[in-house]
This record gives structure tokens, sequence and C-alpha cells, in this order.
């Protein structure tokens, strides 16, 4: 049965188990282009659009909304619109009873565990998943994030590539007494937490100020950066969006603080979860987080500007480079994307905003 093929409940997450299908945008009957989004997957962390692996028409929808199923389970069947439903209901029956002996058989795998790794500035919080023996991928989060921002990103990576997502100083698990502020300062602290893993050298993936530290790293200690990819970077332009830096630091209620977050997205009407807005109000509420998110901002966007330019790193034509942006990225414009040097490859989302790590982690993830 060649012409029929399986829609399943996506991982979202190293320790995600099970998901949520929140809505279909199709029905039965509906022809589908492959990357088509079908459906949004919910989980109690993220909300994101399911895309379609194949061509062809959605014959049968196996899960409505509102239901929970584990991951890998048959949501959905495409096939030929001419195969005939007896083909359609053999396949699924088939899946069906292979994913129940699968599941039965499988010994119950320990989720990934972050873990706070010392070095000479502080414990860093870092979450390592993937074969050690694979080539390593440094994830550098954005200003008031932490390791959780490469939720959807970090599995689909962990399934090829050692990848080790930290948390800045200032942020997430990691320690509030800073180094330094600036992007130098900080790089600092992500080479000495690759130091703790063993690692000395790898991809840097940076995201916002993530990329600014990618950039200081690369600057720093040359041999340590082997490639860089920069979404959404800083420090290849004056702008930023100062409002969004403002009202970050001072929301402290779930609803102002979700239309902070929304201006990440591409979409203004963005639903930003309920999991995801307490997430990041329990990270500003930790002792000495705030002082250290504003000692941050200060020292990198004084005025609603950027203080640090770092394209410049960029000269080395030796070191292959991604920047990729969200075409509709309302924090930092992505025309800083213009005028790089030609041997670095530039990205541009149509349909992506300031965190394409997110909304689009399947095509970063086959750039990476």
């Amino acid at each position: 049965m060649p012409d029929i093929a399986p829609l399943t409940m996506p991982k979202l997450g190293l320790s995600m188990t099970e998901g949520q299908v929140a809505a279909w945008h199709k029905a039965d009957g509906d022809k589908i282009t492959a990357g088509e989004e079908i459906a949004d997957i919910e989980t109690p962390k993220i909300t994101t659009a399911l895309e379609s692996p194949a061509s062809g028409t959605l014959r049968r929808r196996l899960v409505g909304p509102g239901e929970t199923v584990s991951v890998g389970a048959l949501i959905g069947v495409l096939a030929d619109p001419v195969t005939p439903d007896t083909e359609v209901e053999a396949f699924i029956e088939e899946w069906r009873a292979r994913f129940a002996a699968e599941k039965a058989a499988e010994p119950e795998a320990a989720a990934p565990e972050q873990e706070r790794v010392a070095t000479p500035y502080g414990p860093i919080q870092v979450l390592e998943a993937g074969p050690a023996a694979a080539p390593p991928v440094v994830l550098i989060h954005g200003f008031g994030s932490d390791y959780q921002s490469f939720l959807l990103l970090q599995p689909l990576l962990a399934s090829r590539l050692r990848t080790l997502a930290v948390d800045l100083p200032g942020h997430g698990g990691s320690t509030k007494e800073l180094p330094g502020a600036d992007p130098a300062s900080l790089a600092k602290a992500v080479a000495a937490a690759m130091s703790a893993r063993g690692i000395q050298a790898a991809h840097l993936v940076g995201h916002s100020l993530g990329a600014a530290v990618a950039l200081a790293l690369a600057e720093q200690e040359p041999a340590r950066a082997l490639a860089l990819t920069l979404v959404s970077p800083a420090g290849l332009g004056p702008e930023i969006n100062g409002e969004f830096i403002a009202g970050f630091l001072s929301a402290r209620r779930p609803r102002a603080l979700a239309s902070v977050l929304a201006m990440l997205f591409a979409d203004e009407q963005a639903p930003v979860g309920h999991e995801m807005v307490e997430a990041v109000l329990r990270a500003k509420r930790l002792d000495g987080a705030e002082a250290a998110l504003s000692a941050i901002a200060a020292a990198n966007f004084p005025e609603g500007r950027q203080a640090h330019s770092l394209r410049h790193v960029l000269a080395d034509p030796a070191r292959p480079v991604n920047v990729v942006w969200g075409r509709h990225d309302r924090i930092i414009p992505a025309s800083h994307a213009a005028g790089l040097p030609p041997h670095v490859k530039v990205t541009i989302y149509e349909d992506a905003g300031h965190v394409a790590h997110m909304e689009k982690p399947d095509h970063l993830a086959r750039l990476i």
C-alpha cells in the first residue's frame, strides 16, 4: 500500500510522551500538500502546527479535537483518492496493531534531565541529549528565555547530533551572578560550560542575544566555533524593539506578559500558552533574576538600541555560517541580514517572526 501515508503524533520535546490534537485545519476529503499545516498540536508547554509529511488526500482523521494520544500514535491517514476504503482501513488496523506491540515491548526510557555544571563563573544549567560520540551542537537562547526555548528544535537535532542547550547567566537555572552583562562576558560562561561537559569545539546555534554571545565566543576563541547558525541575531544592526525589552522587564502578571510574548511570533494574535507564561514568571521571580536581566538589558539594549556590533566576526570565509530570520520579526528587523559577506547563507522565512526555532523547527533542523 505505497500510496497510503500515516499522520502521527509528533514528539515536541525530549520529555514529551503524549500530545493533544487541539484543532484540525483540514477535513476528510481535503487535498493536502507536503509541508502544509493541517492541525494544531498542544502539550502542557507549547502549541504548534503540524505540517503534513506528504501530499495526498486526507482520507481519515482518527483523533478528534481535544483528544490526547501517545507520541507516534496514528492520528490520520493520507492516501490517493482512488485508493479503496478497504485498503485504507486495513492500513489503519495494521498500523495500530504494530504500534501497540512496539509500545508494549519497548523499555521505559528515562527523560533527559537538566544539570547544573560547575564553572569558574558559577553554576550553569545545561540539558544534554543525543549520541555522546556524535558531532556537538551548542544551543544558546535569547534574552529572558532559557534552554527550553529549544524545546522543539533540540529533539530533532539530538536524533543525530550531540546537543547541549545552555542557560545563560542570569537566566533559567544558571547563576544569577553575572561575569559581566555584555556578549563577551556571557560567552566566557558558555565556553566554561562546554569545557565542563568535555566539548572543546562545536557548531554554535544562537538565538537573538544568544546569537551575539555565539559571535562573541567565535571572536574570543575561534577554534571553539566550528560553524554558526544565528537565528534573528542581535549584534548585526542597531535597531531593536525597546518596547518588548521594557515590557518584558516590567510585566509581573500573566495577561501583561502574554501580550509581550506574543510579539515574538509572526501571528500577532498568536495564542501564548498558559504554561509558557507561568514558566517565564516563575523564572523572573527567582532571587537575583530581575536584577540580572535588568543589567543585561542595560548593557546590551540601552534606550532601545543595540550597544554591540559583531558583524565583523562574520568576515572569516572559512567558517560556515547560517543566518536565519523571520520576515515578520517584530523584535529585531530582518533587514539586518542585508549586506552580509557572500559566504554567509541567509534564509528568510516568510511566515515566521522572531522565534523561527520555535515556528519552523523542522526546516531549521535540516538547515543545521
